[in-house]
């Protein structure tokens, strides 16, 4: 453990975690669990969809029986008289060799013998005469005897009797090398067709199609296991038999199957004896109609010197499967395309060195990765890094397109990609690390976005600041003087309830991406648009008031019901807020020794005398006009007068905000402030007596609104300028006397 302690500090932390998750990823290859493997199959079934196998010539005609013979003819089964004929005008068409995607497991009911059994009434030398006949079967199975017809057979999941005779039929093996079975697919039974048809015929291959876990078909097993021997598949026996040989060779070795032959032609195969099947698209023109071979409405051309499938295209026969190039392909298709992969050497093949190859593939971008990147800048990496993916796609591509081999490319990218995320994540969680300690060490006296930003940059920790528009809040406890005598003698108790209460007032300003700066006694100062971005400040900041506000509500409900319970006294904590939007200059102020994020400027001391004057409006949020224009849009704001604060010489046009944009399109609202602003001009104008007369619809028209002080405090300045007018050029401005 030391040693490898020592040679993680000299190679480096990061780089020996990827070396040991590079070494876990070699025996992944070798397990090759589906989620893997599936990925693999799906490259390669996007490779036959983009460049799927070109037709040359036809060597495969299928005769399909289609809705079209099943209309003419009857539903399936049709007698076996009928299926004869097929296999006899085939044969006098010219046809290569026949073979069968379909059975005939059970004796054909209409045989005349069993026709005889079943109808009634017959008279008994009709009867006699219906049993001497030969059977339905027996007129196909002369009809195969005289052909080149393979038959053929379904594997079971259940084991199935079968007679002496017919264990007597297998098809021929030579192995050259250990024993095959073992990596075969095995089925537990095999269902043949009736004897006489079964030995009739020149050869007997088994047509099921095992699907991938997917569901699509791309690679098809052309020798199984099946009821303890082993059997071709039907296509395989097919050629077997046009090639008039008496064995089909396996050739195998201790990893399985390699290849599979007939004289003049060898398969390559996969370890368990299945063909990568080369798929090219849907081809109508492989397929003739049974229904027009009976009626000999087709030429020579179509069958002559072909192998010829006989099987279905009907949907009600249930004979689909799914491909790489298509959603639905008839089975008896599947077939004809193992075929004319084999007889045009179109095969696709999974060498088997391909595995060792994608594994030296991956260590060596893994490598590469675990050395390099870590000196190099991120732009050059990920440039590297799309060069290397675009040449592993681009080599396992060509290699597909132009020799058929398959060689995934997938498992090398991931492998390298998960080291280098995990480059990425360990080298990450080291910085964090870093800028925990940063977080530590700042947390208990910065604001929590300005550790994150220190964090992020330590440099940063210096004096001075930047200019910025930024939008300021003052909170303050209304009564917090009789609300201290109270607690006189409990200080500790008023520290509880400051904090029980400021702590909401506080979350309702975070969330909304405020940052608070500081507590002074029983007030909050918080600011926006510092040190992080905000375009939405105006919004936020007055979304945060308006919560406040709610907040406060909710609290002081709970002091009554506590107050209530307890028997003590209620003193309901009220709140005032003063926002205003400005430039201002924010950063790091302080000493050399002790410094604090927070900001200055005539925009913070104007929102403080805001603040103040919510006593004075006797409404609980005054606003300036720099926020007013911006948060305008989105809450139901009101002018309510034109000030000039202690210690200013502008004067500022003020606004309250009484809810949000719903509340702004509310009619009894829209008539409050009209009233409100025609008040304001008689008042402006000195015309006294109108703006008092406004008042009191005022009043009215401020019920539920919560603002009625503010026109009660209006009547006062009203009656006081009355007493003592201003002076003959007052512009409308009330001068504030106090801070």
């Amino acid at each position: 453990m030391r040693t490898l302690a020592r040679w993680a500090r000299t190679f480096g932390l990061t780089r020996a975690i990827c070396i040991l998750l590079l070494l876990a990823l070699i025996p992944l290859r070798i397990v090759d669990p589906p989620p893997l493997e599936e990925i693999r199959l799906r490259t390669f079934d996007f490779y036959q969809s983009l460049r799927p196998r070109q037709t040359v010539a036809r060597p495969v005609t299928i005769v399909d029986i289609d809705e079209r013979s099943l209309k003419e003819i009857g539903q399936w089964p049709w007698p076996r008289t009928i299926v004869a004929d097929l296999v006899t005008q085939l044969s006098q068409l010219g046809a290569v060799a026949i073979a069968f995607d379909v059975i005939f497991a059970e004796p054909d009911r209409m045989s005349p013998s069993i026709a005889a059994a079943s109808f009634r009434n017959l008279d008994d030398d009709t009867r006699n005469k219906l049993r001497s006949l030969p059977s339905n079967d027996e007129v196909l199975a002369e009809a195969i005897q005289r052909s080149r017809v393979v038959v053929g057979q379904v594997g079971s999941a259940t084991p199935v009797p079968r007679s002496e005779t017919e264990a007597a039929l297998p098809t021929g093996f030579a192995v050259k090398g250990p024993d095959p079975s073992p990596f075969l697919v095995t089925f537990a039974g095999l269902l043949r067709n009736v004897p006489a048809i079964e030995q009739a015929a020149a050869g007997r291959g088994v047509f099921s199609i095992l699907p991938e876990r997917d569901g699509i078909v791309r690679r098809v097993p052309i020798i199984m296991q099946a009821q303890g021997a082993m059997v071709p598949s039907l296509s395989m026996e097919l050629l077997r038999v046009v090639a008039d040989s008496g064995a089909i060779l396996v050739r195998a070795d201790e990893a399985g199957v390699q290849s599979v032959a007939v004289p003049g032609l060898e398969l390559p195969t996969d370890q368990n004896g299945r063909l990568w099947v080369h798929f090219n698209r849907h081809d109508p023109g492989r397929y003739i109609s049974a229904n027009d071979v009976l009626q000999g409405r087709v030429s020579h051309d179509n069958v002559e010197g072909k192998l010829v499938l006989i099987g279905t295209s009907a949907a009600g026969l249930l004979d689909v499967k799914t491909t790489p190039v298509a959603a639905a392909m008839p089975g008896v298709e599947v077939h004809a395309q193992i075929l004319e992969s084999a007889l045009a050497n179109s095969l696709l093949t999974y060498p088997s060195y391909a595995i060792g190859a994608e594994l030296v593939v991956a260590v060596l971008v893994g490598l590469a990765i675990i050395i390099v990147a870590p000196m190099l800048r991120a732009s050059i990496v990920i440039a590297l890094g799309a060069v290397v993916v675009a040449a592993l796609i681009g080599v396992s591509w060509y290699l597909f397109s132009q020799y058929d081999l398959l060689i995934d490319f997938t498992y090398p990218l991931l492998a390298s990609g998960f080291v280098y995320l995990t480059l990425i994540f360990v080298n990450y969680f080291q910085e964090q690390k870093q800028r925990q300690q940063i977080r530590a060490a700042f947390g208990y006296y910065l604001s929590p976005a300005l550790v994150e930003q220190l964090a992020r940059s330590p440099e940063k920790l210096v004096l001075g600041g930047e200019e910025r528009r930024m939008t300021i809040l003052f909170g303050d406890v209304r009564g917090f003087t009789t609300i201290s005598e109270h607690y006189k003698h409990d200080p500790q108790g008023l520290t509880r309830l400051m904090n029980r209460f400021l702590t909401p007032l506080t979350n309702a300003i975070i969330e909304r991406n405020g940052t608070i700066d500081k507590y002074i006694g029983d007030a909050i100062m918080a600011f926006w648009n510092a040190p992080l971005d905000d375009p939405r400040q105006e919004v936020n900041a007055c979304e945060a008031a308006l919560e406040m506000l709610a907040r406060a509500d909710k609290l002081n409900q709970e002091f009554k019901r506590e107050a209530d319970r307890n028997g003590g006294t209620y003193m309901p904590l009220r709140v005032g807020i003063g926002l205003n939007t400005g430039p201002c200059v924010v950063g790091n102020m302080g000493s050399d020794f002790r410094f604090n994020y927070s900001v200055l400027g005539d925009t913070v001391n104007v929102a403080s005398r805001l603040e103040a004057r919510t006593k004075d409006y006797r409404v609980p949020i005054v606003i300036g006009e720099g926020t007013a224009q911006k948060a305008k849009e989105k809450f139901a704001t009101m002018e309510i007068d034109r000030i000039q604060v202690k210690g200013k010489t502008q004067p500022e046009t003020v606004f309250t905000v009484l809810g949000r944009a719903e509340l702004g399109r509310d009619p009894n609202f829209l008539e409050l402030q009209e009233l409100t602003t025609k008040m304001l001009r008689y008042y402006r104008e000195q015309n006294w007596t109108q703006a008092l007369d406004t008042i009191e619809p005022c009043r009215k028209a401020a019920e539920g609104f919560g603002v009625g002080a503010l026109y009660h405090m209006y009547a006062e300045r009203i009656e006081a300028f009355r007493r003592n007018p201003p002076p003959s050029d007052w512009n409308g401005v009330y001068e504030a006397e106090s801070k």
